[in-house]
């Protein structure tokens, strides 16, 4: 007598296989199946630290309203502070992007750039 053979669909995503009719199927999670563990990704490579660009003043006498120096980097505030007779007479402003607002410093910030002045 020849044997009948069936199709176990039993197996989880690895196909069926076809198994003798007399022997039952297998079930579904059976103690042979082991479980799946995903490799380990690979680090995503670190991305290079975009250089800051320097900070950028604008001096600007409180009296007149007149701008002494706009967009101007350290060393050129300093100078244009040489020229000033008091850390009061003048609003001095940062701001490191150039999109960025201008935030005026606050007295002590001004009075350190005033320090660098004197000692130059």
């Amino acid at each position: 007598m020849a044997k009948v053979w069936v199709l176990d669909t039993g197996t989880k995503g690895t196909g069926a296989s076809i198994v003798p009719l007399d022997k039952p199927p297998s079930e579904p999670g059976g103690s042979a199946a082991l479980p799946f563990v995903p490799p380990k990704r690979a680090p995503k490579p670190a991305k290079a630290p975009e250089r800051k660009r320097p900070r950028r003043f604008k001096v600007v006498d409180v009296v007149t309203g007149e701008v002494l120096a706009e967009d101007a980097d350290a060393r050129a505030t300093v100078d244009v502070l040489r020229g000033v007779r008091s850390v009061v007479d003048v609003n001095v402003s940062v701001r490191r992007e150039e999109t960025a607002p201008w935030r005026l410093l606050t007295l002590p910030e001004q009075k350190a750039l005033w320090q660098l002045r004197a000692a130059g």
